[in-house]
């Protein structure tokens, strides 16, 4: 056909697009056999929107985890680092990065506020004092005057930051790195969950498998069966509340999109008994075989 009509499968923002018959389209399209500007005009309408929306697993107000989310995630991982002084390591996947769908682009002055406060007065500087709630030390810009210190990774002293190597000393500083991280749960959400908040079987991911584990999930609630998801968008700290979601259910099942790291994490901290469910082949998962673990458990 000389052209086609495509959208992006998962989107928060449907929008349809005239493109030539020849190419080559991406898994993550909805591609329609249909070269009429009269389908066009009716599928990119509001009406079509509307009962997509209504009885479309695709199109919802729920968050999707699409190449959209990645720009918030940036963002987050941002702000995160520069308020607790940490490295934030942001993962996604193949799926998610060479993804595309139309993204409304966002108001500059409503994005979150990453405030940084260098400090200016050298009297009484200290580099490795701590802020009390976060235990953040106190960010200085490289060559300001009577702010020097040293930096590398040999271990610094308490307070002053001078060189040491007091076992004690680096004991301590260990404990205060972790409780770093530890505290930023204060800022992470709780994990939501899709469906009860108790039952037989909850199935947990993370990144790119939102749109099939949703999928499935939400074909066997239809059908009756015991049945809930939750993602998480933080993985370490995890958020607060995750323990408690966990024990609501019989059976925990991670589908993952390599082999089972995720799951291994949640069994070392909350000593549940999760279900991996693993895959490496370079593909998504299929809704069908969601389910069809799940149903293994139910």
């Amino acid at each position: 056909m000389p052209r086609v009509l495509a959208g992006v499968l998962h989107t928060k923002y449907w929008s349809l697009g005239v493109y030539g018959g020849r190419l080559v389209f991406s898994h993550a399209l909805v591609v329609f056999s249909i070269d009429s500007f009269g389908a066009f005009a009716l599928l990119a309408g509001s009406i079509n929107d509307a009962w997509a929306r209504e009885y479309s697993g695709s199109l919802e107000t729920r968050l999707r985890y699409t190449p959209s989310d990645c720009f918030e995630m940036a963002i987050e991982a941002v702000r995160l680092a520069f308020k607790y002084m940490v490295p934030v390591f942001y993962l996604s996947d193949g799926y998610l990065a060479n993804g595309a769908e139309p993204w409304r682009v966002p108001d500059i002055d409503k994005l979150p506020k990453i405030d940084v406060k260098f400090v200016t007065d050298p009297n009484n500087f200290m580099p490795y004092a701590r802020d009390e709630a976060t235990l953040a030390r106190p960010w200085a810009l490289p060559g300001t005057p009577g702010l020097e210190h040293r930096i590398g990774g040999i271990e610094k002293q308490h307070i002053t930051g001078n060189v040491n190597y007091d076992p004690e000393n680096h004991h301590l500083m260990v404990l205060l790195r972790q409780e770093k991280v530890d505290r930023a749960v204060a800022d992470i959400p709780p994990v939501e969950v899709f469906g009860e908040k108790t039952g037989k079987v909850l199935v947990l991911g993370w990144g790119s498998t939102y749109g099939s584990i949703t999928s499935a999930v939400e074909r066997m609630q239809n059908e009756g069966k015991s049945v809930s998801s939750a993602h998480l968008r933080h993985l370490n700290p995890f958020p607060k509340n995750l323990g408690e979601v966990l024990s609501g259910f019989e059976t925990v099942i991670i589908p993952e999109m390599n082999l089972g790291q995720l799951c291994t994490m949640i069994r070392a901290k909350y000593m549940v008994p999760a279900i991996p469910f693993s895959k490496v082949k370079g593909r998504p998962f299929q809704i069908r075989e969601i389910v069809g673990k799940v149903e293994e458990y139910l």
